[in-house]
């Protein structure tokens, strides 16, 4: 495993990951997709999980894992960019054996270093084509869409643009917010840069600038201001409207959500996924809460828990979502999500960050 990631290739791919105007280094060292699952599996009862989604969330399905399993599983909960950083800087000294992440990019960022092990097709098939790694090296777990929210007293359905690009046109002048150093929204400016170019992103980000768009540290409070008046429309994951609706009533809502057009960078599904670190192929409790993840109890919790798609058959998504397979663009792989750190450097570079 050494081999396939010399120094030079990590610190780039590390520089990446940490805001710097040079990006990953890409070095396609990602394991083979017809690689079989691990002959030689061992199971000693516990295992390390770096976990890059809120520990409130995770902690309840961890504790039913291990109730379940018997298994022991030790966490370190960090966001995933960081965590995805980390685990290029420990290179093969990771304690690591399994890297939860709530971003594709991330993932990408470590498949491409050669980092992790091939999953078992019994596992990466539970996941359809544009929701998972196009080479097994990690597997979606859920989806999550990005949607605009818009204020229902000021506009009506038809008046909310179908297209991010629409965004800018002076008539949404200072009503428009938009969550720079979110993880999310940077993933969809990445979006924008891989299907648009870097020209058409940084322009696009440039004149939201110029038209004041309205900056918010996270999607909720973008998704509070909508619902009180506050602006006209906002940029958000569709899960928060439902968090919200869950607490105070969909019918006392005053915000509510338009999904952009399939195919516009802001429609991308992004997803939490998972991957094995190659230092644990042949851990199978590791393996075990993989295939735990995609599996039926899973699945639902993240339903019933945060709205998030699941991304198995056999579970429905939240009521009043539209189809996941409608959302599908098929000329993004999501593994090339993984340039964060040219993003960010953009998003610094128009003043935005």
């Amino acid at each position: 495993m050494t081999a396939l990631r010399p120094a030079a290739v990590v610190t780039a791919a590390l520089a990446g990951l940490t805001l710097s105007a040079c990006g990953p280094a890409e070095v396609d060292t990602a394991p083979t997709p017809d690689a079989a699952a691990p002959s030689s599996a061992v199971a000693d009862g516990t295992f390390t999980l770096y976990a890059g989604r809120d520990q409130e969330l995770i902690d309840p399905l961890i504790e039913q894992f291990e109730s379940d399993t018997g298994i022991s599983v030790d966490v370190r909960y960090a966001g995933s960019t960081e965590l995805a950083a980390l685990l290029l800087e420990e290179d093969d000294a990771t304690p690591a054996d399994v890297f939860l992440s709530q971003d594709a990019g991330a993932l990408g960022a470590v498949a491409k270093a050669g980092m992790f092990a091939t999953l078992p097709e019994s596992i990466t098939q539970t996941v359809p084509a544009g929701f998972t790694s196009t080479d097994g090296s990690w597997v979606g777990v859920t989806g999550r869409a990005r949607v605009i929210v818009y204020d229902s007293e000021q506009l009506s359905a038809d008046e909310v643009p179908t297209a991010v690009a629409a965004l800018t046109d002076p008539q949404w002048a200072s009503q428009v917010g938009i969550p720079p150093t979110n993880a999310s929204f940077q993933s969809f400016v990445t979006a924008l840069r891989v299907l648009e170019g870097e020209d058409v992103a940084r322009a696009w980000l440039e004149d939201m600038k110029a038209s004041d768009a309205q900056v918010y540290a996270k999607n909720t409070p973008i998704l509070e201001a909508a619902n009180a008046g506050e602006i006209k429309l906002g940029l958000i994951n569709h899960y928060y409207w439902y968090r919200m609706a869950a607490e105070v009533g969909a019918e006392n809502m005053r915000a509510q959500l338009a999904f952009p057009e399939p195919g516009d960078a802001g429609s991308i599904v992004n997803v939490t996924g998972a991957g094995l670190l190659e230092g644990a192929a042949d851990d199978a409790d590791a393996l075990q809460f993989i295939e735990y993840l995609v599996s039926e109890s899973a699945q639902q919790y993240f339903v019933d828990t945060t709205y998030e798609y699941p991304l198995i058959d056999g579970v429905a998504a939240p009521e009043g979502l539209p189809a996941l397979e409608s959302l599908t663009n098929p000329e993004l792989d999501l593994s090339d999500l993984d340039s964060l750190g040219e993003t960010t450097a953009l998003l610094v570079e128009v003043g935005l960050l």
